[in-house]
């Protein structure tokens, strides 16, 4: 993503898709200058001095995609040998990892543990491609928790391992009502725009079962307290319906995962207003792999397989319930490139037009930036995607990587343009 440019951009002759309403709107042209849409008008013959115009020839024209589960720092998919690789390999790593994003129409997503303020602001500079990033620098993780990756039988010390301060480690290791509390502050003053908490056990981590709560509910209340104080909020990793329950009660506004949610955890989080963010692909992925099998434990492999089957299920349960559900992909080393394929999982079990919205108008609300991502609509940063296809009628259109994505816009910037020449 480069800085703001200094362009005037008209796109024209296209299908309007309005995410929201799940309708294809013609007869509109989009008016973009610097990073900012200006309008969305009806189409006119006279036009602007200095202006560019891209004539879609009745492509659709739709919001940027927005991905609210990423590690684009996990170049391995065993995360404990991810945090032991050297800053700067783990750095030169993520760089083809995030222009992939891009390519694919991903112009925003939200790191959920792992990538830091330097490294967003990094992309922002249009120091290297990819989307924007929403980092949540290190993900908060009590000891023995699904942030601690150290084996049993590892010595314990009074201090984290090493390894948490690395730059491949997802999480850092904390303790304690007042640690927890600093460590927020410590997160937010390194550019955190969002805090990520381990509620519960996980699939990656090899001591904590996935049934196990975790962290004290004041630990968890003090971590909200904090976020809040600093105009943020708080995600919490959690599978099961009692580590849900405990942190949508101690104000976590995201659930991510969740795949062991029961119909009334479902209704439970609508009527506190949580959002969730399933991801069903990572887990079907890895089923699907032998070779990312190869790189796992047998544990790993056998909670995998656990919350995989159970994880369509929860899908429904948070339809139905009325819960609203960003996108997520949360893939691990090669398995990246499968990051679209959550949309067709989203569309066979919950509609084209529902799978869309959770990755544009439903990730904005969870970012806090509704009206300004997800969405073609006037003071929107200018993330736009022209694709050979309607993605209402036909997902696969946008599931790959990026092949029938003829033209993106990020920030306002063109960053492919396949468009014939007028």
């Amino acid at each position: 993503m480069n800085s703001i440019p200094n362009t005037r951009i008209i796109l024209r002759n296209g299908k309007l898709l309005d995410v929201e309403s799940g309708e294809l709107l013609d007869g509109l042209e989009v008016f973009i200058q610097g990073d900012r849409i200006v309008s969305v008008r009806l189409q006119t013959e006279s036009l602007p001095a200095d202006v560019k115009v891209y004539d879609l020839a009745g492509l659709t024209l739709m919001p940027g995609l927005i991905d609210c589960h990423v590690h684009v720092l996990a170049s391995h998919a065993n995360l404990g040998i991810n945090a032991t690789q050297p800053n700067a390999i783990v750095m030169y790593r993520a760089m083809p990892i995030l222009s992939a994003m891009l390519a694919r129409g991903f112009t925003t997503v939200r790191d959920a543990g792992g990538a830091d303020w330097a490294l967003a602001r990094s992309v922002a500079l249009g120091l290297i491609p990819g989307p924007r990033i929403f980092a949540s620098g290190k993900a908060l993780s009590q000891t023995g928790g699904h942030g601690d990756f150290r084996a049993r039988g590892e010595v314990l010390s009074s201090e984290p391992c090493s390894c948490c301060f690395r730059a491949g480690a997802i999480a850092r290791v904390v303790d304690g009502v007042d640690n927890v509390r600093r460590a927020v502050r410590e997160e937010i003053q390194q550019g955190a725009s969002q805090i990520k908490i381990m509620a519960s056990g996980g699939v990656a981590s090899p001591t904590d079962p996935i049934a196990n709560t975790q962290y004290s509910e004041a630990e968890i209340r003090a971590i909200v307290d904090e976020a809040a104080a600093a105009n943020t909020y708080v995600m919490a990793h959690a599978y099961t319906p009692r580590a849900i329950r405990r942190a949508v009660a101690c104000g976590v506004r995201t659930i991510e995962h969740g795949n062991l949610i029961d119909a009334d955890t479902a209704r439970y989080m609508r009527e506190h207003g949580v959002f969730a963010v399933p991801t069903q692909v990572t887990y079907e992925v890895i089923a699907d792999s032998p070779a990312a099998q190869a790189q796992l434990s047998s544990e790993t492999l056998a909670k995998l397989e656990e919350v995989r089957l159970a994880g369509r299920a929860a899908l429904v349960h948070l339809a139905e319930a009325g819960v609203e559900m960003g996108y997520g992909s949360d893939l691990l080393g090669e398995s990246h490139e499968y990051q679209a394929h959550e949309l067709k999982i989203r569309a066979e079990l919950l509609g084209n037009h529902e799978a869309l919205r959770s990755a544009t108008t439903t990730a904005a609300k969870i970012l806090q930036h509704e009206g300004k991502l997800g969405c073609i609509a006037p003071g929107a940063f200018a993330d736009l995607l022209v694709v050979d296809g309607n993605p209402l009628e036909d997902i696969s259109c946008l599931v790959g990587q990026g092949e029938r994505l003829v033209l993106i816009i990020q920030n306002g910037c063109v960053v492919k343009d396949l468009l014939p020449a007028a």
